[in-house]
Formats: C-alpha cells, structure tokens, sequence
C-alpha cells in the first residue's frame, strides 16, 4: 500500500510538472455594501484548488488547467454562491457579489453522486443540513432527522444505536436499510455506527434506493455527514450546554495550518452527559445515568496541487449505566411513564473507532479516489443485562467473555475515477472498485434464574452459550455516466455488480450454575454466496435555470445472510436468506422563485419490494432470525419548501406521506403459518411533517436577536408486522431564543414543550420505548 501512494504522488508530480495550459484565477469578493469580505472560502469544485480571501476580499488560483469549471463561494453571514466561470489561456479575474444570509438562501453543494454538484441540479431527492441548520434544529444524534427529512423515521430502544426507515423501507435487525457514511466512510452495520453530531459541515440525506454508487444496504437511501476540515485559515469553536436532567455537554475544536499550503490539522471532541430519564421503581434508584465522548482527527497533507492525502480518526467511547429502558408493553410504559421494574441492571461498555485514508487526484484528464477505511466495536455489559425486563430472576443476558468477543472488525476499500472537472465533454462518467471484508465472533449467555418457570423454561439456574462468528467479504464493480444531450437534456445511467460470501460458525454449550460445561450443539459451519445488479436510469429536463424535472428508475438491495444459533430449537441456526430487493420509480421537480428566496422541491415515489427480509427477535436470547417472507409496496409523496419571506424571516416545511403495505407476508407464530397480507409497514409513520419558523432581528452590525418555533407531526405508526402494537399520531413543539454574533452565540431552548408521552421504539413481544420528555436547557458558543 505505501509503494502505491509512493506511485500517485509521482504521478501527481509528473503530471503537475508537464500539464500544459495553465492559468489563473483571481478577483474580489464583496457584499452588498460593496465592501470586501475577509475569510471568505473559494474553491473550484471536483479539484483541489482552494483559497481563501485576504482582508481586502482577494483571491487568487493559480496552475488552473484551461476548461470550464463551477466556483462557489461561502463566508460567515453570506448565502453559498455558485457561478460556472471559463478558464482560456487569459487569466481570468472574476468578481463576485455575495448577498446576506438574511436575504437569499444558500445555493447548496452537495457530493450525492460523489462528485460536487449543486443541490438543485441533481436529479436525486435530497435533502440538506448546513452546519447552520444543524445548530438552528439542534441535531446531536442523527435520529434528531427524523420527521425533518421527509419519510424518514429513526428511533432506538436505548442503547444508543439507531433504527431507521425511509419510504418504507425498514429493519430491526443489525443490517440497516438506510446505508450512512460519514466523510465518505460507509458505517458499514449498526456495531461500527457512530449516531452522535457534532463539528459538521453538512448533512445529505438521499431518499430512495441509491444501489449504483452506494452498493449494500442502500435500499432506503443514504445519509451522508460531512464534518468540517482544516485549510489555511485557523479557526476553532468552544460549545458549553446544561440542560434539563443535568445535561451537560462540552465540545471544543481547532483547525489550523501546520505548514502554510502544505499540512493542515484538525482536532476536535464532544463530552456528554445526564442523569437519565428513568427511575428503576426495583431499587428506587437512576437507571440510565449515561455519558459518552467523541473525538475527530483530521491530517489532510496537500502533496501537490492536484494530490491530496487526508487521514482521518474518529473515537467513540459511550457508557450507560441503564441500556434497553424498555416497559413491559404499551400500556405499562405510557401509564408508568420513564420508569422500569428491572432485577438486574448493568453498565454497557461501548468503544467504537474508525479510521480513513484517503487519496484525490485531480487531473486534467480524470479524477482519482482511493478510500481505505478500518472499523472497530467493542461492546459488552459489565455484568448480566435483564432479559425479562421485570424485577423477577427471569432471564438475563451475558456477553462479557473477553476482548475475544463481540469485537466486530471491518476493513473497506475503494477505488474510484471520474471525468475531470474541466472536461468539455457532453458525459461526465464515475466508475471504480470497491470491497469488504468483516469479522463478528459473539457469544452470548442466557442465564435462567430461580423463577425460571415463570418464562417458560423447564427447570432454573442453568445457562446457554451460544457462539455465532461471522466472516464475510465482498466486491463490486459501478459505473455512471451522465450525457447532456443539449442544456435542457440529461440521460444518466449507472449500473453496480456485487458479489457476496459469507461464513457462519456456531457451537452451542449448556452449563448448570456451579456446574461443568456441556456441548450441546457441535462445532459446525455454513457458506452462502449472494450477488446481485443495481442498473439505474434518470432522465433529467431542465425547464429553465430555475426549474429542473427528472423521472427515475433504480434498483436497491440489502445483502443476505445466514441466521445465528438461538436457544429455541424450532428455530435451526445456519438458515440462509436471499438478499431483498426493489424496485423504485420517482419523479420530482426542482424549482427556485423570486430571485432564490424561495426554494420548492417535490417527489412521487412507488416501490416494490421482493424477498423482503422479516427479521423475528428470538427471546431470551435477544438473537434476530431472519427470513425471506414477503412482499411489499410502498407509495408516497414529499415536498419540502424553504423561503426568507422578509429580510431575517425564514420558514422551512417538510412533508412526506408514505403508505406501505405487504402484498404477500407469512411468518410463523404458535406453532403455525400467520398470513399478515396487507398489513403495514413497521417503523413507517404514514406522514411525516416539520414546520420551523424563525426570525432573526438585528440589533447591531452582525449581532442578532433570533426567535424560532418548531412543529413537528407524526402521523399513525406500528411496531410489529402484525399491527397489534400502534402509536397514533402525535406533535412535538420545540423553541429556541438566543442573541447569535460573528463570534459568540447564545441561546435557551426547549423541546417537547408539551411533554407529550409516546412511543418511540417497540419490539415486536411488547416491550416500548418512550420519546424523550419535555426538556429545557441553554446553548453558549464561540468560534475563533
């Protein structure tokens, strides 16, 4: 691997010494007051090639290949401009003119077909969370999204991991729906997944099946999280926040240059913590008193000007001292809210680290991108969880064998190339290699207690140890290209190959307390290969320059597997499941008024899933067995609308309906087949919508007083396949106030203001999870 980056930096030398027709490209930048801006970023978008302005508002870009490019523009207070700009063999001076935040929205860049591309010319749903709406909405754990993002809905049963569905598309098990990468890694399963936000340049969140490029587990969509990186300008914040439950959180970042042009470091790290919502009414005492840290390393070394080597760490360490606060139903955790009955309780140790590295060329004749990630999880309980989450001694559940154990391990590699940014030509091509490989050996005991009758077993105190280690690897091949047929026109195509193997290994054991070990299931083994097309089509109509309309079709899958070894014998461990598809059909619109202060984007989807994967919870054990039992189709419609109405007024509203139902779906129950045709999808709310509001007035040159309201619906949602377990449909209210200035920001808030109590997560057996309760807190924040 060092003698292949050894080879690209040669060639990034080579080619950077012998490149012919080079230019430059400098100018100013102002507001509309005609007065410089300083710090303002300006960059050549799909290159290398970036700056920043001096005090007088200057720039400057230098050994730019001649050809046509997009530049875009951003600064503290000032809407994100774009503007194409040609580069001949004259050097180009180029001036531009960005507006107040207050009075234009942003023209939003974003990487969904990874290349950089603006928002609005896409022919993909998309939606976006600049840092500045991620601090507005105040997001701190990606399922904050939900209801923002249309047809999107994410929850988790307390153990900081998330579920999430979109369009219908939805999972309980550990293999998610909607694939999430963070700074172009892909959080391959919900072991390695880090939930938490902070330092965050932008949030894309893609909707629909986006198999061509993304691969795996792409089925639903894909949300992107860009964090922000270094260059040549030192900057850095410092976040404090107390809240309700003695909430606290600190969070301090710096990026600066080590070597001006040459090496840039970036550092950051969040500290949270609170006492917990619940009460364990067993011992009267706190149940799910929680903290966790993050930190963020980024060492980005520019090799030459079109070289690029980024390296970039991350350190997930969460502690809970009340993992899986879950009510014994509905009923019981809606009436008895935020407490729990549990015997035994524990502390889960959770250690997450990730690492990328990776290279950009940017040439005059392609692009190349090689990414080399590695990913870590160590999860256990510090002493046996509560199985039957009541204060009997039921069951309860031990995964702490040693470092040896549920240590999840993965390792990812791509290659790609893509058409130069200053190509002329009509298509603009993507295409590359990419692989896996992962390793998950677990082992987990039940433990039967005293009252062991009482769920069901034949006789108490005893354990069964169940050992599933998981080895699969996989690759694939992709390709897209779009062709513009003239300036209204576009036909994109793009199609993937991915070829899957894994290997289950499992060995059963029974072991009476105080007594010897025992096998009961022998050592043994299964292999199982699964491949699988993704081909896409989108035509693309650019009405106007304001006014862009697509039709497509997509294909997505979510890869198969092989079940794990669970206690309950009509349930036989190595059972091998087909990969799930579908098949999706959307067309959207795209359209900005009024000189870009108000933005409309809407979509119509339908899909259809084949070999939909029904995962089914196995208890005690807390083991998902899996199976190719259905089919489904969901259909639905979103609109998402952004406008400044008045200088400082702004009013954002999502909306998405989906209605998801099974054409075809039996699963076993009491010993028989249950036919669940036409029943809903789980974790699917049938509409989602958020309203936010919010005025900034000025009370002195870029000082402002800044009021927002939020209200988000939740439309009729069910748990579990058969539709027992429901949520009606329900609103949360959330407010800020606050005084912002360039440097410092601070702000109260509320959220939940009502305190409405509803059912956040559930299991398919009953047991439920509430939504946090109302909570109060205040935000203060310097940037340097």
């Amino acid at each position: 691997m060092k003698k292949f980056y050894a080879l690209l930096i040669l060639l990034g030398t080579f080619c950077s010494a012998f490149s012919q027709n080079l230019s430059s490209i400098s100018g100013t930048i102002t507001n509309g007051n005609d007065q410089p801006v300083n710090g303002a970023t300006v960059n050549l978008l799909n290159t290398n090639y970036s700056t920043i302005t001096n005090g007088k508002g200057e720039f400057s870009l230098n050994g730019v290949p001649q050809g046509n490019y997009i530049i875009h523009v951003t600064g503290v207070g000032y809407a994100e401009r774009s503007q194409p700009v040609t580069v001949n063999s004259k050097a180009l001076v180029f001036n531009l003119k960005l507006n107040d935040a207050s009075n234009q929205l942003d023209e939003v860049v974003v990487t969904a077909q990874k290349r950089e591309e603006e928002l609005q010319d896409v022919p993909v749903s998309i939606s976006t969370f600049s840092a500045k709406d991620v601090n507005a909405y105040h997001l701190q754990n990606l399922k904050d999204i939900t209801g923002i993002v249309p047809n999107l809905y994410s929850a988790g049963p307390g153990d900081n991991r998330n579920v999430t569905g979109l369009r219908g598309i939805a999972t309980t098990s550990y293999d998610p729906a909607v694939a999430t990468y963070i700074d172009g890694v892909n959080q391959f399963s919900l072991d390695t997944y880090i939930p938490q936000l902070f330092d965050v340049e932008r949030i894309e969140v893609l909707r629909g099946p986006q198999g061509t490029l993304y691969g795996r587990n792409a089925l639903g969509g894909v949300i992107n999280v860009i964090t922000k990186q270094p260059s040549n300008q030192t900057s850095g914040f410092a976040e404090l926040e107390f809240g309700s439950y003695n909430e606290q959180r600190y969070s301090l970042g710096l990026r600066t240059p080590l070597i001006k042009d040459k090496l840039f470091l970036g550092v950051a790290g969040v500290y949270s913590g609170f006492n917990g919502f619940y009460t364990n009414e067993y011992n009267n005492t706190k149940f799910d008193k929680q903290h966790f840290f993050l930190g963020s390393y980024y060492l980005k070394f520019l090799a030459t000007q079109k070289l690029t080597f980024t390296l970039n760490v991350k350190n997930y360490e969460n502690r809970n001292n009340g993992p899986f606060t879950l009510a014994g139903s509905p009923d019981e955790a809606i009436n008895n809210p935020f407490k729990v009955n549990q015997n035994a309780t524990t502390k889960i140790i959770d250690n997450i680290f990730n690492a990328s590295l990776a290279a950009n060329y940017a040439g005059s004749n392609f692009n190349f991108t090689s990414a080399t990630s590695y990913q870590k999880n160590y999860r256990y309980y510090t002493t046996p969880i509560d199985g039957d989450f009541s204060p009997i001694d039921g069951v309860s559940l031990i995964n702490n064998y040693g470092s040896d154990w549920n240590n999840v391990k993965v390792a990812t590699q791509e290659f790609r190339f893509s058409s130069p940014a200053s190509s002329q030509s009509p298509i603009k091509w993507t295409g590359g290699l990419y692989g896996f490989y992962r390793s998950a050996p677990t082992k987990t005991g039940t433990h039967f207690g005293d009252d062991a009758a009482a769920v069901g077993a034949p006789f108490p105190d005893f354990t069964t140890i169940n050992t599933n280690i998981e080895h699969n690897y996989g690759f694939a091949a992709f390709g897209q290209a779009t062709y513009t047929i003239n300036p209204q026109w576009d036909v994109t195509a793009g199609l993937r190959y991915d070829l899957e193997h894994k290997k289950e290994e499992i060995k059963g054991e029974f072991q009476p307390d105080g007594g010897d070990i025992m096998v009961t299931q022998t050592d043994t083994s299964s292999k199982a290969n699964f491949k699988a097309f993704t081909p896409k089509l989108t035509v693309d109509f650019h009405a106007s320059q304001n006014n862009n309309l697509f039709a497509s079709y997509s294909r997505g899958f979510r890869a198969g597997g092989i079940s794990q070894l669970g206690a309950d014998p009509s349930q036989p461990p190595l059972y091998a499941y087909k990969p799930e598809y579908s098949d999706n059909f959307e067309i959207g619109s795209k359209n900005t008024f009024f000189d870009k202060r108000v933005r409309l984007n809407i979509a119509a989807f339908y899909t259809l899933v084949n070999n939909a994967q029904v995962p089914t919870l196995i208890l005690p054990d807390a083991i998902t067995v899996t199976k190719n039992a259905g089919k489904m189709h969901s259909k639905g419609i979103e609109a998402e609308l952004a406008a400044t109405l008045l200088k400082g007024l702004d009013v954002d509203y999502n909306f998405g309906y989906t209605h998801a139902r099974y054409t075809d779906l039996a699963v076993p129950g009491n010993g028989s087949v249950v036919n669940l045709k036409g029943n809903h999808q789980v974790y699917t709310p049938d509409v989602t919508s958020m309203l936010a509001l919010q005025y900034a007035y000025q009370l002195a040159q870029n000082t402002h007083l800044i009021a927002r309201g939020e209200w988000k619906y939740i439309g009729n949602e069910y748990f579990d396949l058969a539709n027992h377990i429901e949520q009606k449909a329900y609103s949360l209210f959330n407010a800020r106030l606050g005084v912002a200035t360039r440097r410092f920001d601070v702000y109260v808030w509320g959220q939940n203001l009502a305190n409405k109590k509803y059912i956040d997560y559930a299991y398919d057996f009953g047991a439920s999870h509430l939504g946090n309760p109302k909570m109060y807190g205040v935000t203060l924040r310097a940037n340097f």
